[in-house]
């Protein structure tokens, strides 16, 4: 091995003092979850979905809330995004009767439950709430959802877009762009963003298939047969005394779109993020031996293609390979508890064998 100061330069990285990511050899990761905040925040607060359409008036008051990791991976000039949400809007609504006169007015809430890069080329799932449920309140309610889907899809779009492009870290990778052809950096990222965009918009897409995985994070797949009803088995991973029946440990478990769970007494926590009951779980997970801060995905599926057998299919991303404690059997582990701890003991202590 070369000593420092020998050797091809090529292979060095040099210790700068500006902090610099010299060559972008590395990964380059932005955390963009405050910036998510503020792009959905200026894209969402005060916007007026009905004006008056119907004698109803109804508007968007602001985000509530941002929950979730969003950050964006920069490798060799190319732009890998990551996005886990699940954002919460007030929103408030007026009905007046012909002459002008208030109604009723309400105030509700508005959930997207799950924006991710996972599902970029599809409109999210919105849900619409309202504190009155009377007639003129349901009538408010089916309004928003109705003429206020169409328009929280649209900015939803725009912020998965600049995702796409870079998020925060759009505008120094321009300035590279530009530095590296050798033009002027001033006025780049306004000269030059028509032209520059979407090249690494499209080379972000093409990259995205070979690297979406973080370095040091596998998955793993599991499909298992069962002889019941689909509903049962969502019902079972979903209830807190089935759990401790089949796993012989304390659970506790929200059975609520946002609501929290935690498993194998305490050993596993986590937060659904999406439930269809019958058909689909959609969680994030965490252990307790995982180095800080890492959080992975589960997505379980329910498919019933005849009476009384059911096939599930488990995804699990973004598991580390070590534990905090430098073990590497993070994923075996993963795997082995899915199938022989809870799928294997569900299919024996409820009698589903097939």
């Amino acid at each position: 091995m070369a000593k420092y100061g020998e050797g091809d330069k090529r292979w060095i990285v040099e210790d700068r003092p500006d902090g610099a990511n010299v060559h972008n050899w590395h990964w380059a990761e932005t955390d963009c979850l405050e910036w998510s905040r503020n792009l959905l925040s200026k894209l969402l607060n005060n916007l007026k979905v009905l004006d008056g359409e119907g004698n109803l008036f109804i508007k968007i008051n602001k985000v509530e809330k941002v929950e979730g990791e969003a950050y964006v991976n920069v490798r060799k000039g190319k732009i890998i995004p990551g996005y886990e949400l699940n954002v919460v809007l007030s929103w408030q609504g007026e009905a007046k009767d012909s002459e002008g006169n208030s109604l009723l007015k309400v105030d509700g809430s508005v959930e997207i439950p799950y924006i991710s890069d996972e599902n970029a080329d599809e409109d999210p799932e919105i849900r619409v709430t309202v504190k009155d449920e009377g007639p003129i309140g349901k009538t408010l309610k089916d309004a928003m959802f109705s003429k206020g889907k169409p328009v929280v899809e649209e900015k939803v779009r725009v912020y998965v877009q600049s995702m796409a492009k870079g998020g925060p870290a759009k505008e120094e990778l321009e300035s590279k762009k530009v530095e590296k052809s050798g033009q002027p950096v001033a006025g780049a990222s306004v000269k030059n963003a028509g032209s520059v965009a979407p090249v690494v918009e499209k080379e972000a897409k093409k990259e995205v298939k070979k690297e979406v995985k973080k370095e040091g994070f596998k998955s793993i797949s599991l499909t298992e047969k069962f002889s019941c009803r689909a509903k049962d088995l969502f019902e079972i991973l979903m209830d807190e005394n089935r759990w401790k029946g089949f796993s012989q440990s304390n659970a506790r478990i929200s059975k609520e779109v946002g609501g929290e769970f935690s498993i194998f007494d305490g050993s596993v926590t986590g937060r659904n993020v999406e439930l269809q009951e019958g058909k689909l779980i959609v969680q994030q997970w965490r252990f307790g031996n995982w180095p800080d801060g890492i959080v992975s995905m589960v997505r379980i599926t329910f498919d019933e293609p005849e009476p009384r057998v059911t096939i599930v299919k488990v995804m699990h991303t973004d598991i580390p390979e070590e534990d905090r404690y430098g073990n590497a059997t993070v994923v075996e582990n993963t795997e082995r508890g899915w199938r022989d701890l809870i799928l294997n003991k569900i299919r024996a202590v409820f009698g589903f064998g097939v």
